[in-house]
């Protein structure tokens, strides 16, 4: 039986090996980049062939139709086509049976298939191929419908015989009016999935449109109205013009009276040498008689057309007109042009060309068997994983076995195994099974540019996405920073904490932009962050007029965790007048157009600060250091102010209680001891890691083993020179001025100036000279501590030079010149 069950394993180790030497065949780069290659090499033959049938088509067409495609070699046939008489058969096939001219569509997508096979360039076929298959049917029916007069004149369908047979449906069908109207859709469709700019730029052409129709339109109604107002006014004014005189008054009775009445004394009409027609008489008869003395009095004089027009004030623009109007804001602007850093810039290990050792699997399942057998414990079944350092052995204990009594071998199976350290969990959470871990003989490195190009990292949502490496399954290990959301890592020297640190800076600059994201780093030991110096004026943040980016002096560091503190007050500010309740709902406002600038609104990037030693500054510091820290912690979060603490002391001293509440999320490396262990995870197994990169991932009451990813540091230092030579902004990102002297408002400036500083008279030069009323700038010049600039700034306030304390400004300059200075100075003394 055993020789039987060792062939059965022999075969399905043969069996499994080669399933695994074809799947390394097929994941190997060199088969992806040389079929990329093998088909870019095909498009560029099938180009050659189509674009010389625009030309050759008619002189090759008569040889191609007559005969099949396995006769053209044989009958020795000539073609004019530039790729021979299997490209001119190729390109007849192409350009007029399938889709025509469009058809260079189809080259266009196998042609970045290729690419994207070789690695050259990244994107999404499927998007791709969907724009180029829809782009070149809706192109085929387009030129067919164009040219649809020129079918059978020429050889060329140029829209192939599938658009002219799709054009002729639809047009029978909806009509040429329904035809372009389905095109036009479609091709809006088409434009509003290939790009997001689309909507915008649709909508604001639609709202210029009505607006540009709403103001003629109004223009010609107040034209009609003028011109209405006009003639109304001009046929007022003939109205009102007095008619000509009439020369005498006539009586119509006295024409009713028989001729022999007598006549009535004075002159008559007759007399006055006048023949009056019927006409006449009607007309004088209409015409009222008036007194020659009245006819000026009772003129009535023509009605004074008065009008007001109040102007109305101009209603503020909607935010959706401004968004339609604009576009949405876009945080990424200022520096439009800046490339993220290519994977080149990190350093490739192969860790597919090492298989699995089986005969180390086989030779650790039978030593674990043996040993638990030697304590009289039996198990049904072990499964072993295999990571890039560790192995995973899961065992099923036989029924009656009681946990406690494998817990406790846990130093036999390590002499056995002859392993630096193993870890057992028993239970495995959710399994219902007792997990071993065991090192590998030979482990392999976990290559920072593997965790940045795996697919997870790639297409990951997360807000601030960090790749700390790989688990035991090889499975790539990530967390969002905004969710952790502060970090405590500790562990002993020497076993990466340092490498940690870069990891997780190097998954942050390769995942966000410059505007989104700001770094404050504190190095005491003044080494380690040095190399990020180059991306100052990118992604560092720093108190004003500071010089060095990267902080090592720890009263500096508490002037920045103060700072901190305040700019996290400020943000909290603009979050209640914006009615928001984190930096991601206020950020999507502002970049909405929903907040305005001119209330002070801002885009607020997102702040980590990373400090390397904390054991150092605790002790340097003390209290004055852990009270921003613990208010960072307990606040900042929803602000988007985050924190990474890391130290090789984990002890009570150091990772106090206030601390440790507010940092839920903590990496461990490993450790000399289990208390510190404790001190760390609150529970053991950081003592019993390999080191080198290997970590246990504490949150809340997950535990996961995680192989650092190594990122070297000519690896850093290539990605900080690279972002470095791109244009940034001016300078660092400004933090809030900090100043112990003037938390009151300037209620304790001395008033008493006879006391004052024998720096004073040349700090109120400086001052007035820079016109810069900065604190900072006094400590720098004169090489003066931080207390005694912030007295010489109280005093300078006190003497009416400079103005009182305006938070994260400088203080406001009062003296213009010199000249003023210098009588200022002479009243003074």
């Amino acid at each position: 039986m055993t020789k039987k069950t060792g062939k059965k394993r022999q075969r399905s180790g043969s069996n499994g090996s080669w399933e695994d030497a074809l799947r390394s065949f097929f994941s190997s780069e060199r088969v992806w980049f040389l079929t990329g290659l093998i088909v870019c090499f095909v498009v560029m033959y099938l180009g050659i062939a189509m674009t010389s049938f625009l030309f050759t088509g008619g002189a090759d067409q008569s040889v191609v139709e007559s005969m099949p495609l396995s006769e053209l070699p044989a009958d020795h046939a000539r073609v004019e086509n530039w790729a021979g008489v299997r490209g001119a058969y190729v390109a007849e096939t192409v350009m007029n049976r399938w889709f025509g001219v469009p058809s260079f569509f189809m080259l266009f997508f196998l042609g970045s298939a290729g690419l994207w096979l070789m690695r050259v360039c990244r994107m999404s076929l499927l998007k791709r191929f969907l724009l180029c298959s829809s782009m070149m049917i809706w192109s085929s029916v387009f030129l067919s419908l164009t040219f649809a007069s020129t079918v059978g004149t020429s050889f060329l369908y140029p829209g192939g015989r599938h658009g002219w047979y799709l054009a002729e449906m639809l047009t029978r069908n909806l009509g040429m009016p329904g035809t372009v109207l389905l095109l036009l859709i479609t091709a809006i469709l088409i434009a509003v999935f290939t790009s997001s700019l689309v909507i915008p730029f649709m909508q604001r052409q639609l709202v210029g449109g009505w607006s540009l129709m709403g103001e003629r339109w109004q223009r010609s109604r107040e034209a009609r109205r003028a011109r209405h107002e006009a003639e109304a006014e001009e046929k007022a004014k003939r109205e009102t013009t007095p008619s000509e005189p009439a020369p005498t008054t006539y009586n119509k009775e006295a024409d009713t009276k028989p001729a022999a009445a007598p006549r009535r004394e004075g002159p008559s009409v007759e007399d006055e040498g006048y023949a009056l027609g019927e006409d006449d008489e009607d007309e004088i008869a209409a015409t009222p008689i008036v007194p020659n003395g009245r006819r000026e009095a009772e003129t009535v004089e023509a009605p004074t057309i008065f009008t007001v027009e109040v102007p109305r004030e101009e209603e503020p623009a909607t935010p959706a007109e401004v968004v339609a109007e604009l576009g949405e804001y876009d945080p990424r602007l200022d520096l439009s042009n800046y490339h993220f850093p290519s994977l080149d810039l990190l350093k490739k290990y192969d860790r597919n060309d090492k298989p699995i050792d089986m005969e180390e699997q086989s030779e650790n399942q039978k030593r674990i068997k043996q040993t638990l057998e030697n304590f009289g414990i039996s198990i049904s079944s072990i499964k072993a994983t295999v990571g890039p350092t560790i192995t995973l052995y899961e065992v099923v204990p036989a029924q009656g076995v009681r946990i406690s009594k494998i817990r406790n071998l846990e130093d036999d199976i390590a002499l056995n195994l002859s392993a630096l350290g193993i870890r057992i969990i028993a239970p495995m959470p959710g399994k219902g099974t007792i997990g071993i871990e065991v090192p590998n003989k030979d482990p392999q490195i976990v290559s920072m540019q593997s965790v940045i190009s795996s697919r997870k990292f790639i297409e990951s949502k997360y807000d601030l996405p960090v790749a700390l490496g790989r688990t035991i399954t090889n499975e790539v290990f990530m967390f969002d920073l905004c969710k952790a959301p502060h970090l405590l890592m500790a562990g002993a020297t020497g076993q990466g904490k340092s490498v940690g640190l870069n990891a997780i800076i190097t998954s942050l600059l390769y995942k966000k932009h410059p505007a989104e994201l700001k770094l404050v780093l504190v190095d005491p030991k003044m080494v380690e962050f040095s190399i990020y110096a180059e991306i100052e004026r990118h992604y560092l943040a720093k108190l004003p007029d500071e010089e060095k980016p990267i902080i090592t002096d720890f009263n500096k560091v508490v002037h920045t965790l103060n700072s901190l503190c305040k700019e996290m007050d400020n943000r909290y500010e603009l979050l209640t007048r914006a009615h928001v309740r984190n930096i991601k709902d206020y950020n999507e406002k502002f970049i909405n157009r929903r907040l305005s600038p001119d209330k002070g609104h801002e885009y607020m990037p997102y702040i980590v600060v990373i400090i390397d030693e904390f054991g150092d500054l605790i002790m340097t510091a003390g209290r004055e250091i852990e009270m921003p820290i613990a208010r960072i912690a307990q606040k900042a979060r929803a602000v988007g102010i985050h924190m990474v603490i890391a130290t090789q002391r984990p002890s009570t001293n150091i990772i106090t209680g206030t601390i440790k509440a507010n940092f839920p999320v903590r990496v461990a490396f490993r450790v000399s001891s289990m208390i510190d262990s404790r001190t760390i995870l609150d529970s053991p197994g950081a003592n019993q890691l390999i080191g080198r990169g290997d970590l246990l991932f504490s949150q809340g009451s997950d535990m996961t083993r995680v192989q650092c990813a190594f990122v070297d540091t000519p690896e850093v230092e290539a990605i900080s020179e690279f972002i470095g030579a791109q244009p940034g902004y001016p300078k660092a990102h400004e933090l809030p001025e900090y100043d112990p002297e003037g938390e009151d408002d300037g209620k304790s400036v001395a008033s008493d100036l006879s006391d004052r500083d024998p720096l004073f008279d040349e700090a109120a030069r400086l001052v007035v000279s820079q016109q810069q009323g900065s604190t900072s700038l006094i400590q720098r010049k004169f090489s003066i501590g931080y207390n005694r600039a912030g007295r010489l700034m109280d005093q300078l306030q006190g003497a009416g030079i400079v103005g009182p304390y305006e938070g994260s400004k400088a203080r406001q300059v009062l003296i213009q010149d010199i000249y003023s200075l210098e009588q200022k100075l002479n009243t003074i003394k």
